[in-house]
């Protein structure tokens, strides 16, 4: 394939940055990224921002590539400035077109066709929506909503300006949509994955997490992964590969964990953004290092496995809940569409914008699944339609806890110095029964709540206000939530770890790198019977001591581990049986 042998390693090329090189500065950056991090292909940008890249500079670029063995293909970013005094009526933010401007249309029309001259195949950077409430787009809309209007606006948009002029002049041209890190928001802007999956050869996904605690995105940095595989699950084998960047990515881990995780999810491609930003930046130095570690463990790797994560497509509610929990090491595996087989599932307040959500689950608790569902899940859908599977109900106060309790434990109780609020759960003793209580002083609720249902397993979880608070819940109080969520059969418990599942019984645990990080004992639980659990890299056993443990009412036998994780390192493990 290239530099790696399970993904190729791209750079994307703003119009800006080729607008500088010459040829001999071009060399010596290229021989700096080649070093460093090795390059299979590059996205050469025709346009952004009113910088259009002419035909006899581009063929430079491309002559100058074709000579280095790397694959090239186009880029266009739709930010445009005013192209006339009658556009300084519109607020455009980050220049986005406005697509009621025959103008802005007329310039994205040619610019389509430009590139599709030069290349059999572009993408279009992230920047591919709308948010323009002009009095254009205003009268435009009509009695519509602005999501209704602009998900119309944006499908004309790919078909007529973009999809159509392209290929009217290269028939065999391919173009790529890449979407934002923001999920949650793409119905607000007019991304329609669900239509535009159709619509475009492939899709391509931005990974970018960066420092997230000084961002104004606050993105979990487990997204870096869920986005790439619920990407993959909206269109199986189109999703081309991930792309980040290096801004706001202090400390180095930042940058680099952006990388791991992307890889993790297996990828066809990687791509830097972008090349004006990467040469003689520290960041990327060890990057390439690091990249081929993890090419030799997807060499012994399967596919991504974990509970699956049913996000319907422009939905939103408990937003990035799941990314939270990914951190806590819950191995998950989003998707737009909801699993129709499988034992386990997890529902957020998303999915409750699936009207038919309460019917799905019935069926898949009667078949003998288990489902994990939030507080926000349940203040969601219809309280009648709820009571027929559990009788917790949501209160409407808060409980503010910094007391704990597991249930199954004898010795279960636990304290912290900060208290952290939930919402109150309450629910018929005996006839459900909670797993983990949390409270302060005489009072408390359910954290964790079991019922059943046909031959099901129904748990209800309360989610604190703020998602990340779950990273300072006592490790043996999430365990029995790690437990809940165990997919094939494993769990871990630790702090600020994550796992990564593949369906050949190799996992992965990467301890995060922040600002309280430290080394840590991680003990890994397997729920079935095994021979050895080994190092991959290694073949290095690791010590598994049988344990009784009392679960849901039941007594079950674990094989338990201890492996020691250093922050900011990743270790591979294989199970065998």
């Amino acid at each position: 394939m290239g530099h790696f042998h399970h993904f190729k390693m791209g750079v994307y090329c703003t119009a800006q940055t080729l607008s500088r090189l010459d040829e001999k500065r071009l060399e010596q950056e290229w021989a700096y990224l080649e070093k460093y991090v090795g390059i299979d292909k590059v996205y050469l940008e025709t346009y952004r921002g009113g910088t259009t890249v002419d035909a006899q500079r581009m063929r430079m670029f491309l002559d100058f590539f074709h000579r280095h063995g790397v694959e090239t293909a186009g880029g266009i970013t739709t930010v445009v400035p005013d192209l006339s005094d009658g556009d300084k009526k519109r607020q455009r933010l980050f220049g986005t077109y406005c697509y009621s401007n025959p103008a802005m249309r007329d310039h994205l029309k040619q610019i389509s066709e430009y590139t599709a001259s030069l290349f059999d195949e572009f993408i279009l950077d992230d920047f591919f929506f709308t948010s323009c409430r002009c009095e254009d787009c205003i009268r435009e809309k009509g009695g519509r909503t602005w999501k209704a209007f602009r998900a119309a606006k944006m499908e004309e948009v790919s078909r007529n300006l973009i999809l159509e002029p392209a290929r009217k002049v290269n028939p065999s041209v391919k173009v790529t949509v890449k979407y934002p890190n923001w999920r949650e928001s793409y119905h607000e802007t007019g991304y329609i994955p669900m239509r535009q999956r159709e619509l475009f050869d492939y899709i391509y996904t931005g990974t970018e997490t960066r420092n997230t605690e000084h961002t104004d995105q606050h993105l979990p940095h487990y997204l870096s992964y869920s986005l790439m595989r619920y990407m993959e699950n909206a269109a199986p084998g189109r999703n081309r590969g991930g792309w980040f960047d290096t801004y706001e990515c202090w400390p180095i881990d930042c940058y680099l964990e952006q990388g791991y995780l992307t890889a993790f999810s297996r990828p066809q491609e990687i791509t830097l953004f972008q090349w004006g930003d990467l040469f003689a930046n520290k960041l990327v130095t060890p990057l390439g290092i690091q990249l081929a570690k993890i090419d030799w463990i997807l060499e012994r790797a399967g596919q991504p496995v974990g509970v699956p994560t049913y996000i319907p497509f422009a939905s939103c509610g408990e937003n990035h809940l799941e990314d939270h929990l990914g951190m806590q090491g819950i191995a998950l595996e989003p998707s737009p569409e909801f699993p129709e087989n499988g034992d386990m599932l997890f529902l957020t307040e998303a999915a409750a914008s699936d009207e038919g959500i309460l019917q799905k689950l019935e069926a898949f608790l009667l078949a003998g699944g288990t489902a994990i569902v939030t507080t926000g899940f349940v203040g969601a859908v219809s309280p009648e339609g709820w009571e027929k599977f559990s009788t917790a109900r949501l209160t409407g106060r808060k409980l503010s806890a910094d007391r704990y309790q597991v249930t199954e434990d004898p010795a279960g109780y636990y304290r912290q110095a900060s208290a952290i609020t939930f919402p109150e759960l309450q629910f018929g003793n005996n006839a459900s029964w909670s797993c983990i209580n949390a409270g302060s002083g005489d009072s408390h609720s359910s954290l964790l709540l079991l019922d059943t249902y046909g031959k099901g397993k129904l748990f209800t979880l309360a989610v604190p206000d703020m998602f990340a608070a779950f990273s300072s819940l006592p490790v043996p109080v999430m365990d029995p939530i790690r437990r809940a969520f165990a997919a094939k059969d494993v769990y871990i418990s630790g702090q600020n770890v994550s796992l990564f599942q593949y369906d050949n019984d190799i996992f992965v645990l990467y301890c995060y790198a922040g600002k309280d990080s430290r080394p840590q004992t991680v003990s890994v639980h397997l729920l079935r019977k095994a021979a050895r659990l080994c190092y991959l890299n290694t073949d290095r056993e690791v010590l598994l001591t049988p344990r009784i443990c009392r679960h849901q009412g039941w007594k079950e036998e674990e094989l338990v581990g201890q492996v020691l994780v250093q922050p900011g390192d990743f270790y591979a493990f294989s199970i065998e049986s």
